[in-house]
């Protein structure tokens, strides 16, 4: 269990309280901790919420992931700690008491809300899909049409398709040895896809296309 508790200016907005595998966090509203603003992502970063403790990643190169003043890729997160975007802070906590939410936040300007959708068109690439190669499930289509796009499950591992305007990467929240790229493990690795290449997860292998 996580609580994430977002500031403006140093008043609190907003508070939640998740107990999902993976909590992500970015501008765009399908987030789980969404943020208005645009000095971050639609797709900023995900923290993997593990009985050993909590990881948050960076999902965007362009958008730096500061966390207690230092900018980071990937790091433990402790109760307390500061994830800074902008004018906003989120603050990450292990406390297991329920609060009630703070007051929300007031709409934004309709001035915002335009810049803010354009933006987000430009994230847009082509539209791509997965096709299972594979298993009982071969032929099928998986697509790729959200900001964020989970494959595979606890325990096999996870990776995450994360949509830009330079087009789509793929990376994993839960490590495991045999998920592969083209016959390569992924690893730590955020990577570009292109046509046709092909992604082994749980054993079942995925070729991806766009257009």
């Amino acid at each position: 269990m996580a609580k994430f508790t977002v500031f403006f200016k140093d008043k609190p907005i907003h508070s939640s309280i998740h107990e999902s595998a993976v909590v992500h966090i970015g501008r765009d509203e399908t987030n789980d901790v969404s943020v208005d603003s645009l000095a971050i992502a639609p797709a900023h970063a995900a923290v993997i919420l593990r009985d050993t403790g909590s990881v948050i990643k960076q999902l965007n190169a362009d958008f730096p992931l500061i966390v207690n003043g230092e900018q980071q890729r990937e790091c433990n997160l402790q109760h307390g700690d500061t994830i800074t975007i902008g004018k906003h802070r989120i603050v990450y906590s292990d406390s297991e008491t329920v609060v009630a939410p703070f007051p929300a936040r007031s709409a934004s300007k309709p001035g915002n809300k335009v810049l803010d959708a354009e933006i987000l068109a430009q994230d847009h690439p082509v539209e791509a899909n997965f096709q299972v190669m594979g298993g009982k499930h071969i032929g099928r289509l998986v697509p790729l049409k959200k900001t964020m796009t989970r494959l595979g499950r606890d325990g096999s591992g996870i990776v995450i398709v994360t949509k830009r305007k330079e087009g789509y990467f793929v990376s994993m929240l839960e490590p495991n040895e045999s998920i592969k790229l083209n016959n390569s493990p992924l690893a730590d690795n955020t990577i570009l896809l292109k046509n046709g290449d092909t992604l082994l997860i749980d054993s079942v292998p995925m070729q991806f296309y766009m257009g």
